[in-house]
């Protein structure tokens, strides 16, 4: 057996039901046919994901190991395995790049630990696709990810956010489970003064695309249905 270790691949996903080519590298398409054992956030989606990559391999000789809000640290002891021994795994979200936003962080925390080499592969964020779209500031910015689920304390955090971008200089990123879409607009619509600047990206990559930059006053005359649409929020205050 080889005393050579195996690379983690960190993959990206697509960020909806777009054509793969138009978002995901030939490098990507390359790698998964070097691969044949993946941690991923839902089997089935993952499943689906390299049908429509390409990979050429049969899927059902696959090894899946799952890795979502509900697996267990110690589920997740073994999944390296296959790396320390030589062979090449791969970490792939259920969209965009793993890791933002999404587990996996402490799989390759333990991959950097047991010396096994980390390759983070191109693809698309929608956090980083919205900051260079919104025409705010990618000098200073913060990623907060969701914000707090009931009501007063997401207004509380909004005023905090918008505070800290006027205090900073410092564009404030966040993103919602996309069902609760519209309820955290009509926050941000009450809680912000009229001259924050708020950037709604929402399906990046995809046909319906929708990215509009404008201050909170502008934001009130705008009418748009974002419920259950991929979005990410961004504020600037100044």
């Amino acid at each position: 057996m080889s005393n050579t270790k195996g690379t983690l691949y960190l993959i990206p996903n697509t960020l909806g039901d777009g054509d793969v080519d138009n978002v995901i590298p030939p490098l990507v398409k390359t790698v998964i046919n070097t691969i044949d054992e993946y941690i991923v956030e839902e089997i089935r989606s993952a499943r689906r994901f390299l049908k429509k990559a390409g990979i050429k391999k049969s899927i059902d000789e696959l090894v899946f190991h799952e890795l979502n809000e509900h697996t267990k640290a110690i589920e997740t002891k073994d999944y390296l395995d296959s790396a320390k021994k030589g062979k090449n795994i791969g970490i792939i979200s259920e969209a965009g790049c793993p890791v933002i936003a999404d587990p996996g962080f402490n799989i390759v925390q333990a991959a950097h630990v047991a010396n096994i080499r980390v390759v983070p592969l191109t693809g698309p964020s929608s956090i980083l696709l919205a900051l260079i779209a919104s025409g705010f500031t990618g000098q200073q910015f913060t990623f907060h990810g969701y914000l707090p689920k009931g009501k007063s304390e997401r207004v509380q955090k909004l005023r905090e956010l918008e505070n800290t971008s006027r205090q900073k200089n410092q564009t404030q990123i966040f993103i919602e489970t996309p069902y609760r879409n519209q309820q955290v607009l009509e926050d941000i619509l009450s809680a912000c003064q009229g001259n924050t600047q708020l950037c709604i990206a929402c399906d990046l990559t995809l046909e319906t695309e929708y990215v509009y930059t404008c201050c909170v006053s502008e934001w009130k005359k705008v009418k748009i249905d974002i419920n259950k649409r991929p979005a990410v929020f961004l504020i600037s205050s100044t």
